[in-house]
């Protein structure tokens, strides 16, 4: 029988709390049941820990023998001879205490000494502090880091380039530990609570991707780093009512739309005398943001990458720490915004430097001169009309660039390679290999371990030799996942376009419950993120939720996705930023159109029966799909949104729509909760209250909104989970079994009947 739980806001949501079990009376291994997928590791998928070392072809990985016992092993790429570099052994501390758990590892340069890192707790999305131990391979000694300071506590350790020293952040500020002496130097010393040395705030951290924040100099005398000041910046609280006897509050600075950013400076401290001095970046340091810093190939040049707020302008600065000036080289501009990345690479001895650009209208690759007065693109204009997912390695040696691309097909990736004369291209990833690679190239180049997966296959991971992709050998290969797979009765899943009008095609995929007859009528589920920051169709391994989708195609679903324009798809400039200005305005129509026309060339489609869900982003596009189109969604399943966009950071809302007060009109059609009013579907809210992300503040805000136009609702409120309501025993379980109730209760599989 069926326990109810009845929620005080909107109407009543049921939830299985009889021990979660699924309606199959008999189990059936062809079947897959929300406890198999969910509630168990039978269909986990299998990664590799292995890393390249510093330099040459020579990998490393953690090796788990025994639950309490690792080792950190080295591999020869060509030969895999395998040499233990770090045994469990090693790894304790004392005869009383048992071996360290390895949460991570680094290696030093010269590979003499092991950094472990160990006790991780997390920080916002990852688990960035904990312990940190170093281990010296020669005299087999083992050591902690930080003296007194208590447990997992230290930030982001890594080891001077002499490897003598070890620098690492601690309480926001920066600290430098001597290895031969065991003396502590406090490099930074914070005068105030909102000053935050060697890392980043939260909307650093979650929109530009900036946790570790300080460099050493190449030749180890000098730490460049970041310093944020949040003084002024509004403080937003997260609540745990289930804390204790009375609900915890944190608070943290968060800076929404139009409001006040933190200040940031770029600042180089002397190891020797603790001296900083600060570089002279020019403009307001509350409306720019150092998105990028590193030293400029020598040890008295900081390369800057400083965008405006409206992230349209993008200077590249060289500053010199010994005249302390600051130069601009480089400025890239966009009509809407300009992308941040990391395929910064030095070429000739710092004579020259890779830049990624649109400004050709794809995304290609430049080569720049150090002082920026020769630019030129790599490949010619005329054999590049297409993008560049990602640059991946220089190999000077052989005068030839790797890079990911998919001219032809932009919902899979694929290694490419074109010399440094822009002559060449050619397609390394074997042509008869289909879906989505992606490479880690060891130093030398010789090497990269390649890791590849479809739609409907999981991922496989090899070392491939270079530059003739020869495999080398596998070492992960998911063949006891594929044997689990291959007994399922698995869905017909198609890739296709969907054409929307005015020669606009959106890229799609389908997927079909496995006795598919064309003759019937199937219900319509609608999977959507439709943001500028993610896609939902390519052709890659989806894990957990993968194969919920196949689930609900076994159960009679027809399981549907479509990346409308402002996606960033591999299909060109005006196809990712056309969508500038009109975030959560032009994504719903395109969804929409694209919903109309399957609707009307597939017969087999239920138009009475149609759904739609998403999270974050998907969970916005979700509310504006029922509440702008009534007619065509009947159902939507909202997780964690952002109903209202001026309640979101400034860096990416301003990125994408500009300053609220310039686009009153944008910000106000593209926030969904202005169109609640128009509600006629069934529609479940779900939100974590503890998200630090897309705050469950604005759901309560719809929900006021709802009620006020009498709308009947459901939701569902996790106590103090993140934005990714994970936390807890059997929350993603009991998640996963609420939207699977709500849509057998509300988009069924069967046809409604009329009395």
């Amino acid at each position: 029988m069926l326990n109810r739980i009845h929620v005080a806001f909107g109407s009543v949501v049921t939830v299985l709390s009889s021990a979660f079990a699924d309606p199959q009376q008999k189990p059936d291994a062809s079947l897959l049941t929300l406890q198999r997928v969910y509630g168990s590791t039978e269909f986990a998928t299998q990664s590799d820990s292995a890393h390249w070392m510093p330099t040459g072809s020579a990998y490393v990985k953690l090796q788990t023998i025994k639950p309490g016992i690792q080792n950190i092993a080295q591999y020869d790429a060509q030969t895999g001879r395998r040499t233990v570099m770090v045994s469990s052994s090693d790894l304790t501390p004392s005869l009383e205490e048992p071996s360290l758990s390895i949460h991570g590892f680094t290696m030093s340069d010269d590979g003499s000494k092991v950094l472990i890192y160990t006790n991780s707790k997390r920080v916002w999305r990852r688990k960035s502090r904990g312990d940190y131990w170093v281990f010296d391979r020669s005299s087999r000694d083992l050591r902690k880091l930080g003296g007194d300071a208590a447990p997992s506590t230290l930030m982001f350790a890594k080891f001077s380039p002499s490897a003598d020293r070890v620098a690492y952040v601690r309480d926001n500020n920066i600290y430098v530990e001597d290895l031969l002496s065991d003396d502590i130097s406090q490099l930074t010393k914070s005068d105030s609570e909102t000053i935050i040395n060697g890392t980043f705030d939260w909307v650093y951290e979650e929109e530009l991707g900036l946790r570790d924040g300080f460099r050493f100099s190449p030749d180890g005398r000098s730490i460049a780093y970041w310093q944020i000041d949040t003084e002024g910046v509004s403080q937003f609280p997260l609540v745990d009512n289930t804390a204790g006897l009375y609900p915890r509050a944190m608070w943290f600075a968060y800076p929404k739309t139009g409001q006040r950013n933190s200040a940031c400076r770029v600042g180089v401290v002397d190891l020797r005398t603790r001296n900083t001095t600060w570089l002279p970046v020019p403009g307001d340091p509350r409306n720019h943001y150092i998105a990028r810093m590193d030293w400029a190939k020598n040890s008295h040049e900081i390369i800057l990458q400083q965008l405006n707020r409206l992230q349209n302008t993008n200077r590249v600065m060289v500053a010199n720490t010994r005249d302390v000036t600051v130069e601009t080289i480089l400025t890239e501009r966009d009509d809407a915004w300009v992308d941040i990345h990391d395929e910064f690479n030095w070429l000739d001895d710092g004579k020259r430097f890779t830049w990624i650009s649109e400004r050709s209208g794809w995304r290609q690759i430049d080569l720049v001169s150090r002082d920026g007065r020769e630019v030129r693109q790599l490949i010619p204009s005329r054999a590049a009309k297409f993008d560049v997912i990602r640059l991946l390695h220089v190999d000077e040696k052989l005068k030839r660039v790797y890079f990911l691309a998919s001219p032809d097909h932009p919902t899979q990736q694929y290694l490419y390679a074109v010399q440094l004369d822009g002559t060449g291209l050619r397609r390394i990833t074997p042509e008869d290999s289909s879906g989505t690679h992606g490479y880690e190239f060891s130093p030398d180049g010789r090497f990269a371990i390649h890791t590849s997966s479809t739609f409907s296959s999981p991922p496989v991971t090899q070392i491939v030799g270079l530059p003739d992709h020869n495999a080398v050998r596998t070492l992960v290969d998911n063949q006891k996942l594929k044997d689990k797979l291959a007994k399922l009765k698995r869905p017909e899943s198609e890739f296709f376009r969907v054409e929307i009008g005015n020669g606009v095609e959106l890229d799609a995929w389908c997927l079909k419950p496995p006795r598919f007859d064309a003759s019937k009528k199937y219900p319509v589920l609608v999977y959507v993120y439709g943001e500028p920051a993610g896609q939902t169709v390519l052709d890659r391994w989806r894990g957990s939720s993968g194969l919920w989708h196949e689930m609900l195609a076994q159960r009679g679903y027809i399981v549907m996705s479509f990346d409308n324009r402002g996606t960033p798809a591999a299909r060109g400039r005006a196809w990712r930023k056309c969508v500038y200005r009109q975030v959560g305005i032009m994504a719903p129509q395109d969804q929409a159109a694209a919903l109309t026309e399957v609707l009307r060339k597939r017969p087999y489609l239920d138009r009475g029966r149609v759904g739609i869900w998403g999270w974050s982003g998907g969970g916005s596009s979700s509310l504006h799909a029922i509440f702008k189109y009534p007619e065509l969604y009947h159902t939507a399943i909202s997780i964690a949104p952002v109903p209202n966009q001026r309640y979101y950071d400034t860096i990416y809302q301003e990125r994408y729509m500009g300053l609220p007060n310039d686009n009153v009109a944008g910000y106000r059609d593209g926030s969904a909760m202005n169109f609640a009013s128009q509600l006629k579907g069934n529609l479940l809210l779900i939100h974590g209250t503890g998200d630090d992300n897309c705050h469950y503040q604005t759901t309560e805000m719809l929900i006021n909104e709802l009620i006020r136009h009498n709308k009947q609702f459901d939701m569902m409120a996790y106590p103090f989970r993140t934005h990714s309501i994970r936390e807890g025993r059997n929350t993603t379980l009991h998640l996963r079994h609420l939207m699977t109730r709500y849509l057998e209760r509300n988009l069924p599989v069967e046809p409604f009947h009329k009395p």
